[in-house]
């Protein structure tokens, strides 16, 4: 805690800890890297500067504030989260573990996060970084993912905790924080700088020379390559067939060009057929404009972009919700991150 006194960068949900701040930081954080967030975490507080605010937003603009950081089900989780506190707790963040644990979007590990940095509480946390320190600090061998670890690791947060007496800056909050930070800055998956660690003396990896072993490797996911297809429909008037991704769909909530992901579409042909099917007409496909390269999940995905054009005159009314937008009003709209590589693609043809 003295190390992180001296060494603690100057976050902005740390200046003001308020319970929402914490709590929109550590989902903002989660897959993410600090740096990243920072400038979303701003702009989300000035848009949203209470949960009152989040549970009254509209759906498409909240997902337009998180485009860029992905993993959207942590924004869905937010704003269903931030409704049931206005309905169950007048507005106000609960500070009872089980009723935080109880909200969308919350595990162990967050709502730890929220109620020891915010409210002072004794709960141990465990993440990325506070995983790797206990695991060096005690040489505890093995990934930090298999069962009987993770059972030692919260065991060992849990020891850890200063007593519940200590006051602000000595207590849970500040040890949780000091341990994510020494993770973050110091002890590093790679290279660790052991020789300014302020537990180096104490590290029973450092004392082996175990470092570099410490902690044990979770198993890397084994990718699979994809080929998919993006259709670029045109209504000759500078605007482009879109709809919003239906719940259940990836990136659900979000708008795009037409892309089927049925995993039997394996070329463009296929593809054109499967939008002349959702629209009731005879189209025609163009040659390839690009090429965008992309991970999701198990998958790296090649999206292979293609014009498409009616074989007659006749352009085909879209179904609702399928509709037409100008790249203007893309703009306004939430997009995939290949979404939006697109419409500026199209914004730079003019």
């Amino acid at each position: 805690m003295d190390w992180f006194a001296d060494n603690a960068r100057s976050l902005p949900w740390r200046r003001d800890p308020k319970p929402y701040h914490v709590w929109v930081s550590e989902i903002m954080c989660q897959q993410t890297q600090v740096a990243t967030v920072l400038p979303y975490f701003e702009r989300f507080l000035r848009s949203y500067p209470t949960i009152a605010d989040l549970a009254e937003a509209d759906e498409a603009e909240l997902m337009r504030q998180w485009e860029g950081l992905g993993y959207y089900r942590r924004a869905r989780g937010l704003h269903a989260a931030a409704k049931k506190i206005v309905a169950e707790h007048d507005g106000v963040f609960p500070e009872t573990f089980d009723e935080v644990l109880a909200l969308p979007g919350i595990g162990r590990y967050t709502a730890g996060a929220i109620l020891s940095i915010a409210c002072g509480q004794r709960h141990p946390i465990l993440e990325g970084n506070t995983q790797r320190v206990f695991s060096r600090w005690v040489a505890l061998e093995g990934s930090p993912s298999e069962t009987p670890n993770q059972k030692t690791l919260w065991q060992i947060a849990q020891a850890m905790l200063p007593p519940s007496d200590r006051p602000p800056g000595r207590d849970s909050g500040a040890f949780n924080q000091a341990a994510m930070e020494l993770g973050a800055l110091v002890c590093k998956p790679r290279d660790p700088d052991c020789n300014v660690c302020p537990v180096g003396s104490l590290c029973a990896a450092k004392r082996l020379g175990m470092q570099s072993q410490i902690p044990g490797k979770v198993k890397k996911i084994q990718y699979e390559d994809k080929t998919e297809f993006a259709l670029i429909l045109s209504d000759g008037a500078g605007r482009y067939l879109m709809r919003p991704i239906p719940r259940g769909g990836r990136w659900a909530g979000l708008w795009d060009f037409p892309r089927p992901v049925d995993s039997s579409i394996d070329n463009g042909e296929a593809a054109t057929r499967w939008l002349a099917d959702q629209l009731g007409c005879s189209l025609a496909l163009g040659p390839e404009l690009a090429a965008i390269r992309h991970a999701v999940t198990k998958y790296r995905i090649r999206l292979s972009v293609h014009r498409v054009c009616p074989n007659d005159a006749t352009l085909p009314q879209p179904p609702s919700p399928w509709t037409w937008l100008s790249v203007g009003e893309m703009g306004q709209k939430p997009l995939s991150v290949t979404g939006r590589k697109i419409a500026k693609m199209l914004d730079a043809e003019g």
